[in-house]
């Protein structure tokens, strides 16, 4: 596990725009933490740093609870997955599909079993000084790898 200080949200866009740069079709990423914990803060800089487009619009999924997007690199579908009780419904919104490419889950206790065992988890959490604290679980050889990660975080 490793453990990144978020001290406010232009940290948390550089680490969504770190991992953008590390991810690849199959790749999949988890994002826990309460509400306001920064999850979609996240998605979405992970989103456009995919893209390579720092002023797309890229919203909530809440609602839709999917948004899919064409980057360069695989299509990647983002799930919001807060109004869902379990992993039944997901069919329907094409996760099979969307697995070939890169999926991002806020709210992945949901996933129940279709929870990938190979996926980067992220857990969003507050600190003493008002910012967060990303753990990140999963993928240590690619992380250490990672320019971004290999010498203290992103």
């Amino acid at each position: 596990m490793r453990e990144i200080s978020l001290p406010d949200a232009q940290a948390t866009a550089r680490l969504g725009h770190a991992l953008a740069g590390m991810l690849r079709a199959g790749d999949c990423v988890l994002l826990e933490g309460d509400l306001g914990a920064g999850k979609t803060t996240l998605a979405r800089a992970l989103l456009r740093g995919l893209c390579g487009d720092e002023d797309m619009e890229v919203p909530s999924p809440s609602y839709t609870l999917v948004q899919v997007y064409d980057a360069p690199v695989a299509e990647v579908a983002h799930f919001d997955l807060w109004r869902l009780d379990g992993p039944e419904g997901l069919h329907e919104l094409g996760w099979d599909d969307a697995r070939e490419g890169i999926v991002v889950v806020e709210w992945p206790q949901r996933l129940g079993v279709l929870s990938p065992s190979d996926a980067l988890r992220i857990t969003l959490a507050p600190d003493a000084a008002g910012g967060r604290i990303a753990r990140l679980e999963g993928w240590d050889m690619r992380l250490a790898q990672s320019a971004a990660f290999g010498t203290g975080g992103a």
